[in-house]
């Protein structure tokens, strides 16, 4: 298993939404990436913070095939970045997302922008937990959140060894 970051276009996602492959390249999971409104609120997402930070969403491709996707969720002060990520449910648990996370990880390190990545799992979601420790990020915070309910607050500082 080969999985790269491709950064995602307003052209990936508008294929995507129309149900066809985001480039030649690259073939569609058996399931669906993201339902539809989700696709759309992660377009109208990297197109918000891409007005900041570049690249504002990343397509995780494994041998070719689109398996997940990564967002910048936002951009905090002092070269902080929260993120976001999920893998199409016909390709969990075959390592894509720790894979991603790992290639992520690599990518803020050799880029001066960043300084550390956040993220949040909800309290339930024991594999994203797993997939973010074997990542080297560390759980900081516990929060309450309207929508989600309980999450984990995580981070992993790139600037250190």
């Amino acid at each position: 298993m080969t999985v790269r970051l491709v950064p995602a276009t307003p052209t990936h996602f508008a294929r995507l939404l129309e149900g066809r492959p985001p480039e030649q390249a690259i073939v569609l999971p058996h399931t669906p990436v993201a339902e539809p409104e989700v696709l759309a609120m992660l377009a109208g997402l990297a197109e918000a913070v891409g007005e900041v930070f570049s690249p504002p969403a990343w397509l995780v491709v494994s041998d070719d095939e689109l398996v997940g996707l990564m967002s910048v969720t936002s951009v905090l002060e002092e070269r902080r970045l929260q993120i976001g990520y999920g893998v199409a449910p016909g390709s969990q648990g075959r390592g894509h997302a720790s894979a991603a996370l790992k290639a992520l990880v690599d990518w803020a390190r050799s880029d001066p922008r960043v300084d550390a990545l956040y993220a949040e799992t909800r309290t339930d979601n024991i594999a994203s937990q797993r997939v973010l420790e074997r990542n080297g990020f560390v759980q900081m915070a516990e929060r309450l959140d309207a929508e989600d309910g309980a999450l984990f607050c995580w981070h992993i500082d790139c600037r250190g060894t």
